[in-house]
């Protein structure tokens, strides 16, 4: 049945008529369609009042969310409102408590921000990797933090767990130099020595799980330091295997996933095994070396050293990718401190001084006297920067890496400094053509999925080294000379994650007008890491801005210095901030200079 509804005008003066159709309804349908409401209703009614148990995913609430992300504050200077004192700038992620342990509920920070934890605080060095941190400060003192090390879950809400002293100065661990692995801390004295501690509190002061015999105390020794509050850290010291000469000592160490480099005062370059895949992809530069006898062997006759020798995947399986799941995970004692307790000088260069050592997590790189390249390990995006054609994956020996494909025969190319970090690689190369013209070029190679190559391109993998733009042939003007010089990157830093910070050198021909140097951000931002407020990632390098406005600029000053356990240092220390890319984060701490 039809029944008129309403009359409407349409377009030149047409008209139409709306109807409404009624029928009858059948009684057994009408009677289904109303159980059927009836029944969502009470489903709907009972998921919005019940309490839903059994580890049911809960949707955070909006309030919860900006909880956890903490926006910028008035300040992010490393300058104190209150008192002037000097402070930390940290962004990007804390989920694991490393860039702001005061605030355990913050994961993310989403600008740059004052870190107040660091107030007054001025350091030796600083080092930051996916789950914990350490620092040196301003005595000597190294301190501990991050979930990794307190043993905390990564979501963890309680107190806030500040850094915790871990090894205390003395004449013989005065320590200048720290790197980190996941379960390794590694730390270079200013006698030039070498030590590794755990990264775990707990594996710190935990006991040789039984006596062992004369012949193999030396696996367990030399023995123990002591730490907060007098307990005793458990600590090992790496030794070269070669004899060093004399007045030589260890003045550089740079860290992979598995392997560590070392440079000594005479260019000699050695390398120490963490475990069983130190040599995957060849990273070692050498396959036999030794190792103390394992506690396991204690009860066997053997000697105090066994031999080993790793072969890399690509040479002992060329199927090694293929079927990954054949080969044995690394076992427990692989993890510990003392799996090796010796370096070793790298045959291949023997004789060739080294002036720079670098190490990612898999490829290993060098860079001699003269300015020439040397890397070798993984390949498989093009770290190590041996061009477009080079399809190994894996280089077992050191292998010169050529800067000079993209310019004139004429322009001499140096290499005057390198970083790397993740499959990432970054060469500073000086360039000279004959009229004395001198420019400096950034190259990069690796895995730019993120935009970490710099020119503006989004590439997996970068065998040829390109030029990043913007921080490239930059000159200006020199008052002393009265010229034009060259630009020069003062540090870069380059996240395993794929984010990099680099510190243009802008005040070493500026003038006495010159206010510091420029921070230039670029690459994988998913973590804010860039700090510039947003996630997106960029391809270029792009000078940050602060949130208050205005280039942020990295300057220097004379400030009092306290130690973390906030007694006064010294007053009026030559200070700078130093810029520190780490695992999705960032922070710049005031460096002693």
């Amino acid at each position: 049945m039809s029944t008129p509804l309403a009359t409407v005008c349409g377009a030149e003066g047409s008209i139409f008529t709306l109807h409404v159709v009624t029928t009858r309804a059948r009684p057994a349908r009408s009677a289904v369609i109303a159980s059927s409401a009836a029944a969502t209703a009470g489903l709907l009614w009972y998921s919005f009042s019940t309490t839903i148990h059994n580890d049911a995913i809960i949707t955070p609430k909006p309030e919860d969310i900006s909880k956890s992300v903490q926006k910028a504050s008035t300040s992010s200077t490393g300058i104190t409102e209150d008192d002037g004192s000097i402070c930390a700038v940290a962004w990007g992620s804390n989920q694991y408590n490393v860039i702001n342990p005061n605030e355990p509920g913050v994961q993310r920070v989403q600008c740059p921000v004052n870190a107040s934890w660091l107030k007054g605080v001025a350091l030796r060095d600083l080092a930051l990797h996916e789950r914990h941190a350490a620092c040196v400060d301003a005595r000597g003192d190294v301190y501990q933090w991050g979930d990794g090390f307190f043993g905390s879950s990564p979501t963890s809400k309680s107190e806030p767990q500040g850094p915790k002293l871990t090894l205390l100065w003395s004449c013989k661990t005065n320590i200048i130099q720290l790197q980190l692995t996941e379960s390794r801390i590694y730390a270079l004295s200013a006698s030039g020595k070498i030590y590794v501690i755990a990264a775990n509190a707990e594996q710190q002061k935990a006991p040789p799980p039984k006596s062992l015999p004369a012949s193999t105390m030396s696996w367990w020794g030399p023995g123990w330091i002591w730490g907060a509050q007098g307990n005793a850290i458990d600590f090992m010291e790496i030794t070269p295997k070669q004899k060093l000469g004399w007045g030589e000592q260890f003045v550089s160490i740079s860290a992979g996933r598995n392997h560590l480099l070392a440079l000594t005062s005479s260019g000699r370059t050695m390398v120490h095994p963490m475990n069983k895949n130190a040599n995957t992809h060849g990273q070692l530069g050498l396959r036999k070396f030794d190792i103390p006898t394992p506690p396991s062997f204690a009860d066997i006759v053997s000697p105090s050293r066994i031999p080993v020798e790793l072969v890399p995947r690509a040479v002992a399986d060329p199927f090694a990718k293929a079927s990954p799941f054949s080969r044995s995970a690394t076992s427990s004692m692989t993890r510990h401190i003392r799996f090796s307790d010796a370096l070793f000088e790298i045959p291949s260069l023997q004789g060739i001084k080294v002036s720079q050592i670098a190490a990612e997590d898999r490829t290993s790189f060098v860079i001699t006297d003269s300015g020439r390249v040397l890397g070798w390990g993984a390949n498989e995006f093009g770290q190590i920067g041996l061009g477009g054609s080079m399809t190994l994956d894996t280089i077992i020996l050191p292998t010169e890496v050529v800067l000079s494909r993209n310019v004139p025969i004429s322009v001499r190319t140096r290499c005057i400094d390198i970083s790397a970090g993740g499959d990432l690689t970054c060469f500073v190369a000086e360039r000279t053509d004959g009229e004395s013209l001198v420019y400096v070029d950034l190259l990069t190679c690796g895995n730019g999925q993120w935009g970490g190559l710099g020119n503006n391109q989004y590439s997996n993998a970068q065998g040829n080294p390109v030029r990043a733009k913007n921080v490239s042939g930059l000159r200006e003007y020199n008052e002393d000379s009265r010229t034009m010089s060259p630009i020069l990157p003062h540090a870069i830093s380059v996240s395993p994650t794929g984010h990099v910070l680099l510190t243009l050198d802008t005040q070493a021909h500026g003038g006495p007008g010159g206010l510091g140097r420029d921070l230039v951000v670029w690459g994988t931002n998913h973590d804010y890491q860039l700090g510039t407020g947003k996630r997106s990632s960029l391809p270029v390098p792009t000078t940050l801005e602060r949130p208050e406005g205005g280039r942020f600029i990295l300057g220097q000053r004379k400030a009092l210095v306290r130690d973390l356990a906030g007694k006064v240092w010294k007053k009026k220390v030559e200070v700078e901030q130093c810029a520190v890319a780490g695992y999705g984060n960032s922070i710049i701490y005031w460096k002693i200079r």
